[in-house]
């Protein structure tokens, strides 16, 4: 749930990098380099969900042998 928020979250940075551009707040090679970096996060974060639902959905018999939690 976390990931979908952080992601959602990188596009609304997006968005107000647009708005940053339009009022002048920043300039044209700001907003690039930000816009970027927003873009590789977000790349970032929908590969990890990815990753996890993948993982998720993977048969029990594949994860490897069970440890044992054995009394000392």
């Amino acid at each position: 749930q976390f990931l979908f928020i952080s992601k959602a979250s990188a596009a609304e940075v997006q968005s107000q990098l647009y708005v940053a551009l339009d009022q002048s707040y920043i300039s044209q090679e700001s907003f690039n380099g930000l816009y970027l970096k927003t873009d590789e996060v977000a790349k970032l974060i929908s590969g990890l969900i990815s990753y996890l639902l993948q993982s998720k959905e993977r048969p029990k018999q594949l994860d490897g042998p069970k440890r044992l939690n054995k009394p000392n």
